[in-house]
C-alpha cells in the first residue's frame, strides 16, 4: 500500500504543478521534475510519513522498473520518427545539420570539461565523466520545441527544418553515447585496448541494431494476427517489455563483451515496425496515450532522485555549469555553421541553434543508463543532467519563441487562449 500510495500522490502533485507553471508557458515536464523535487526524500519524504512522498533515495531506486519501461517506450517513440517516406522529404540540408550540431556539442562538452578537469582533483571530474556528459549533450527534447510551435502556430522555413532535426538528434545522440560509456568503461577499468576503446562499443551498437531490427519484424508480423485495436495495443506494449528485458543480457566473447544498449534496442524496433505496418501510425497514436501515465511518473521519479546536496560542493556547480555553456555554445556554433555550410536560409542560419537547446526525455534516459552503470560516478552524472535538464526546459521554451519570433515565423499578436494542443511528439520529452 505504501508504494502505490506514494505513487499516486507524487503523479497527482505533478498534475496539479502543471496547473501552476501552465500560467507562464512552462513545460509539463519541468513540473513533473519540480513535483518530484517537493515529494522527495529532502522535502516532504523527509518528514516519514508512510506514502506521503518517497521518504529515501533508496526508495526511489526500487521503483527502477518503471524507468526502464517509459525509457523504452520513448526510444521506440523515437523510432517511429524515421519512415521511409518522411526520410526521403528531410534531405540533405536536415541530416548534416543534425549530425553536424550533435557532434559539435559533444566536443564542446568534452573539450570544456576536460579543461576544468585540469583545474579540479580527478576524484571530482574523472575523464570518464567528461566523456559521458559529452554524449549526453548531444540529445534535445522536441516536447518544448513542439509546445511553441503548435502553440503559436508558427510557420517557416525554419520551423520546416527544425522538426525533423530534433528527431534525428536523438538518433545520433544514441549512437554518440553508446561509444562514449564505452570508453568511460575502458577508462575506468584501467585496461584500455583496441578491443574495449573501440570493438566493444561497436560491437554493442551492431548488437543492439541487430536485435532491435529483429524484435520489430517479428513485431510486425505477429500484428497481422490480431485485428482489434486494444490486443494490438496490447502487443505494442508487450513488445516494447520484451525489447527492454532483452537488451538486459550481457556475455563474454573471449576479450569481446557483448552487451545491449536499450535505447538502440528499443528505437530500431520502432523502426522496422513503423516502415513495416500499415496501420504503425494508429497504433503509435493510441500507444502514445497509454504511455502518458508512465511518463508522468518517470519524470516525477527523476525529479525526486536530484540530490540537491551535491551541489553544496562549489567544484560539482562549476561542473554543471561548464556543460550548460559548453553545450549551448556547442548547439549555435555547430548549427549556424552547418546551416550556412548546406546553403540554408539567413534565418535558419542565425535561429536554429537557440531552438534546440531543450533537453529532457533522452538525456534523462541516458543518466538513468549510465547510473545503474557507473556507481557512485552515474549518480553524479545523474544529478548534473537533472539539474542542466530543470535550467533548459525552463529558459529553453523562452529562447525558441524569442528565436521564432525574431525569424519572422511567430506574428507579435499570436496568443494562445486555451494553452497547448496536445501531439504524440509531446509525450517523448
Amino acid at each position: 500500500m505504501e508504494y502505490l500510495l506514494a505513487i499516486g500522490l507524487a503523479m497527482l502533485a505533478g498534475l496539479l504543478l502543471t496547473r501552476l507553471t501552465k500560467r507562464f508557458n512552462l513545460p509539463d515536464v519541468t513540473s513533473y521534475l519540480i513535483a518530484g523535487l517537493l515529494v522527495g526524500p529532502l522535502a516532504l519524504g523527509a518528514a516519514h510519513i508512510p506514502g506521503l512522498g518517497f521518504d529515501s533515495f533508496e526508495f526511489v531506486e526500487e521503483m527502477g522498473l518503471i524507468c526502464d519501461v517509459a525509457l523504452g517506450f520513448i526510444a521506440f517513440s523515437i523510432g517511429n520518427e524515421f519512415r521511409l517516406e518522411d526520410l526521403k522529404h528531410i534531405g540533405r540540408q536536415a541530416t548534416v545539420i543534425a549530425i553536424f550540431q550533435a557532434i559539435t556539442a559533444t566536443v564542446f562538452v568534452d573539450a570544456g570539461l576536460f579543461l576544468l578537469h585540469l583545474v579540479v582533483s580527478s576524484e571530482v571530474l574523472p575523464i570518464s565523466t567528461c566523456l559521458i556528459l559529452g554524449a549526453i549533450a548531444t540529445a534535445t527534447a522536441p516536447a518544448a520545441t513542439i509546445m511553441v510551435i503548435n502553440q503559436y502556430k508558427a510557420k517557416g522555413p525554419l520551423t520546416s527544418i527544425l522538426l525533423p532535426i530534433v528527431a534525428l538528434d536523438d538518433a545520433v545522440g544514441l549512437v554518440v553515447f553508446a561509444v562514449s560509456t564505452g570508453v568511460a568503461k575502458a577508462l575506468n577499468s584501467g585496461s584500455i585496448s583496441l578491443v574495449s576503446v573501440l570493438v566493444n562499443p561497436l560491437v554493442e551498437i551492431v548488437c543492439s541494431l541487430g536485435l532491435g531490427a529483429g524484435m520489430g519484424w517479428l513485431f510486425s508480423y505477429m500484428e497481422r494476427f490480431f485485428h482489434s485495436r486494444s490486443k494490438r495495443l496490447s502487443l505494442t506494449v508487450c513488445f516494447v517489455f520484451l525489447c527492454t528485458a532483452l537488451s538486459k543480457l550481457e556475455f563474454s566473447l573471449g576479450e569481446v563483451e557483448i552487451g545491449f544498449s536499450p535505447l538502440l534496442v528499443c528505437m530500431m524496433c520502432g523502426t522496422i515496425f513503423c516502415n513495416l505496418c500499415d496501420f504503425s501510425e494508429e497504433i503509435m497514436y493510441r500507444t502514445d496515450r497509454w504511455t502518458a501515465p508512465v511518463f508522468v511518473l518517470f519524470f516525477v521519479l527523476s525529479g525526486a532522485e536530484l540530490d540537491l546536496r551535491v551541489f553544496q560542493n562549489l567544484a560539482v556547480v562549476g561542473v554543471g555549469l561548464v556543460y550548460i555553456l559548453a553545450r549551448s555554445a556547442g548547439k549555435i556554433i555547430g548549427a549556424h555553421y552547418s546551416a550556412k555550410a548546406v546553403h540554408c536560409d539567413h534565418n535558419i542560419c542565425k535561429y536554429l541553434g537557440i531552438t534546440l537547446l531543450p533537453q529532457a526525455g533522452v538525456a534523462l534516459g541516458m543518466s538513468v543508463t549510465v547510473a545503474a552503470q557507473f556507481g557512485a560516478e552515474g549518480a553524479l552524472i545523474r544529478n548534473i543532467t537533472l539539474f542542466s535538464v530543470l535550467i533548459y526546459e525552463l529558459v529553453g521554451p523562452i529562447m525558441t519563441k524569442i528565436a521564432l519570433t525574431a525569424a519572422g515565423e511567430i506574428e507579435p499578436t499570436a496568443v494562445s487562449s486555451r494553452g497547448v494542443i496536445p501531439t504524440t511528439n509531446q509525450q517523448k520529452g
